[in-house]
């Protein structure tokens, strides 16, 4: 399942979940966005456009809800940065779905946005990375990311994650999060060739 909220890189998903294996259906349908295996939040552009099309069709509230029910969630791209707390764009604070404590903020890199290929820092035990190579390139476009981590257990009800890290230009980032039931990347899959679909059938085999 794909959620439907306005956000430009949809069917691109849609494409590469399918070429995965996966059944897709495009949708902000109440009903089968709970009932759906696994459901996947992309997002491209700001990040509170992002979050005023989630608040539109309930977002926020069926992907915590899918949560508590243990129901697999993966974040794509600013999909990613609204899972965390907030996002700060030009000096205005919006609040994101805080599924996880921290902040989007603009990159600290000379050269923005961040287009291209780059490889990604992966901790072990990784599910979303499994058979994927050290030093494999992944598709990032972006100008923001999460830049810390600091994550409270008693502040999370989902249990440690395992988080993955890019730098461009020697700015540090958040380049995965997986806690299952919930998992994201900042970067692309769909537009990450073969290790792209790797990653996909990877999250598709926890459903």
């Amino acid at each position: 399942m794909v959620l439907d909220y306005g956000s430009g890189n949809i069917r691109s998903v849609q494409r590469a979940l399918e070429r995965a294996g996966a059944q897709v259906t495009v949708t902000a349908d109440r009903g089968p966005v709970l009932a759906a295996d696994g459901l996947v939040v992309p997002g491209v552009g700001a990040f509170a456009a992002c979050m005023a099309g989630l608040q539109a069709v309930h977002g926020p509230e069926l992907i915590d809800w899918r949560l508590a029910g243990g129901r697999p969630v993966l974040g794509i791209c600013v999909g990613m940065q609204v899972l965390f707390q907030t996002g700060v764009e030009h000096g205005v604070r919006t609040d994101g779905c805080a599924e996880w404590p921290g902040t989007v903020e603009r990159l600290r890199a000379p050269i923005l946005p961040h287009i291209g290929w780059n490889t990604v820092d992966v901790p072990a035990g990784s599910v979303l990375f499994a058979g994927i190579p050290d030093g494999t390139r992944f598709y990032f476009v972006h100008s923001y990311g999460v830049r810390s981590w600091q994550l409270r257990t008693e502040a999370s009800r989902l249990r440690a994650p395992l988080v993955s890290w890019s730098e461009h230009q020697d700015d540090r980032f958040v380049a995965a999060v997986e806690n299952l039931p919930l998992a994201a990347t900042q970067f692309h899959p769909e537009k990450s060739a073969d290790a792209g679909a790797t990653l996909l059938e990877n999250w598709l085999h926890t459903l």
